[in-house]
């Protein structure tokens, strides 16, 4: 098995909150009191959640997915 890489690629993301609109992002009202909204967005595999403060990116190919604030950090870093 050989090893590999990811090629640097420069994506647009984007922090999501409750009450803010983006791109790709559909709100959904809590299901239970005193709970948060949530976020649905759809990607390529399916309807994904984004909850408060996870980043939605956009992918290569223009589509839209989640990604939780702490991966985001370890895997992402502002391009110049």
């Amino acid at each position: 098995m050989g090893k590999f890489q990811k090629r640097p690629v420069v994506i647009d993301a984007e922090q999501w909150f409750p009450g803010r609109d983006v791109d790709g992002v559909e709100e959904q009202p809590p299901e239970q009191p005193n709970a948060e909204p949530i976020g649905i967005v759809r990607t390529l595999e399916g309807d994904m959640i984004a909850r408060s403060g996870d980043w939605i990116i956009t992918g290569v190919e223009g589509e839209k997915y989640p990604c939780k604030n702490e991966i985001f950090k370890k895997t992402y870093e502002p391009a110049n």
